[in-house]
């Protein structure tokens, strides 16, 4: 299983989910935000498999209710300008994607590669 992880080194919910993997000895690979924004072909794949880039935004973040909370927004025109707006951790493993801490989808995954 080719596990990739997109976050940020301060949120916990992203060390959360390295450390799920890494207690289960599979290996993935990690995509600091900060340092390397997600490219449009991988923004594109991961929309698709999480039904559209409404499910990636982080709506609990201050910066989501100070920017969007009472307005009208194009939700993947926003997440390509500022992908601080992505809810995280990002997993994919192959063509599957989640948004946010996902365990139980996770080991569904690899009962799935098994």
């Amino acid at each position: 299983m080719n596990i990739q992880i997109f976050g940020r080194k301060k949120s916990k919910d992203t060390k959360k989910a390295e450390r799920f993997f890494s207690d289960r000895r599979i290996q993935f690979h990690s995509v600091n935000l900060d340092e390397k924004e997600m490219s449009k072909g991988e923004f594109e794949k991961i929309k698709n498999a999480v039904g559209g880039a409404e499910n990636m935004i982080d709506k609990d973040s201050q910066l989501f209710k100070k920017k969007f909370q009472y307005l009208e927004y194009n939700a993947e025109e926003e997440l390509l300008e500022d992908q601080k707006l992505m809810k995280l951790p990002i997993v994919r493993a192959g063509g599957k994607a989640t948004v946010g801490y996902e365990p139980d989808t996770w080991l569904e995954w690899m009962k799935d590669s098994d």
